[in-house]
């Protein structure tokens, strides 16, 4: 029987008992076939085959290092695909988020066009309220007039009054000089001092007369100016409701400004992204780049705002798309526009596409467009 070698017996522990207890049948088998001359050849491959062993006991631990190592990567990877998952899921609720979000700034839009209309009614029955205000002022600059020229017409009537006191005084005078003289012929002429006395009697009743009607004058000059004092309160308060209403107007103005801003913005947004789809449609141009919203410096230190601006070729000819965005289009747009473009010319010179863009326009408005050369394109139109 051979005896296993120290080494070789080592090496054998260190595999697994099945393989251990195979190789060492195969030892003793072959210790029984093979002959004593071929024994040291034997050895040789047995040698080699220990050194073969020792290899693949070797690769036998990498190999499950490396299966442990891909147990971990794969458990690695289950979690990584576990976290890919809730954030998915993650993603999933901020696309609906964003889905309610959308409908609630379409629902907001909606709003603000109902708004913008009870606005438009609203500064229609303003406009009415201050035509009725300026109906009623002129009504009462026209009181105003008349009431001045009645206080004129007063004036003139005190003074003939006065010039009548004035000439009554100088006759009253008079008749004292007349007094006397009648005095003086008292006795001779008796029965002409009782006329005179009667004369003198209905003169001093005509002079109390004219004492009350003076007196009236007077109670009626009083009431004419509380008239004029109360009218002038009337129109002090008119002109504080006046620039009250001129403020409430200026601050609606500035809030309806606000709100066309937004609303502009809102049409432009929209047209950059369907504006390339319908100018390929319509006039076979091929935009290139983005539709953007741009300044030009048209003098130092001095811009012109370009809504719509774009490049594109029609063919192989290059052209550029000069646009305006209004919610509502009308016709006075239409002519700033044009005057606009015009100023630009010298900035672009080449093949221009002019397209205007809105909510809502009237026929005649659409009408006039197309004679100017210029592609209305309403908002329904960008889906």
């Amino acid at each position: 029987m051979q005896v296993i070698p120290i080494d070789l017996y080592e090496t054998l522990e260190e595999l697994d008992p099945k393989t251990k207890a195979a190789f060492i049948r195969l030892v003793k088998f072959l210790g029984e076939m093979v002959r004593r001359e071929d024994f040291l050849e034997l050895k040789n491959e047995v040698r080699n085959l220990t050194k073969a062993v020792t290899e693949l006991a070797e690769a036998q631990k990498r190999t499950e290092e490396r299966l442990n190592e891909l147990a971990e990567a794969q458990k690695r990877t289950e979690e990584r695909l576990n976290e890919l998952a809730e954030a998915q899921k993650r993603t999933e609720e901020r696309l609906n988020e964003l889905a309610e979000a959308q409908k609630r700034t379409e629902e907001r839009l909606n709003e603000l066009a109902e708004a913008q209309k009870r606005t438009e009614e609203r500064l229609n029955e303003l406009v009415e309220a201050q035509k009725r205000t300026e109906e009623r002022l002129n009504e009462l600059a026209e009181a105003q007039k008349r009431t001045e020229e009645r206080v004129n017409e007063l004036a003139e009537k005190v003074n003939e009054l006065a010039e009548a006191q004035k000439r009554t005084e100088e006759r009253l005078n008079e008749l004292a000089e007349a007094q006397k003289r009648t005095e003086e012929r008292v006795n001779e002429l008796a029965e002409k001092v009782n006329e005179l006395a009667e004369a003198q009697k209905r003169t001093e009743e005509r002079v109390n007369g004219l004492a009350e009607k003076v007196n009236e004058l007077a109670e009626a000059q009083k009431r004419t100016e509380e008239e004029l004092k109360s009218l002038s309160q009337i129109v002090a308060e008119l002109v504080v409701s006046h620039k009250k209403l001129a403020e409430a107007h200026k601050i609606t103005r500035e809030q309806l400004g606000g709100l066309a801003h937004t609303v502009g913005y809102v049409l432009e947004n929209e047209a950059y992204k369907y504006l390339p789809k319908l100018l390929k449609r319509d006039f076979n141009v091929e935009v290139e780049g983005r539709i953007i919203r741009d300044y030009i410096e048209v003098l130092p230190n001095k811009y012109e705002e370009i809504n719509i601006l774009g490049r594109g070729k029609l063919g192989e000819e290059p052209v550029v798309i000069i646009g305006e965005a209004k919610a509502q289009l009308k016709k006075s747009d239409i002519d700033q526009f044009i005057k606009r473009v015009q100023r630009l010319e010298k900035f672009f010179p080449e093949k221009k596409v002019l397209v205007l863009v809105t909510h809502q326009t009237s026929p005649q408005v659409r009408n006039y467009a197309e004679t100017k050369g210029l592609k209305i394109y309403f908002s329904y139109e960008f889906d």
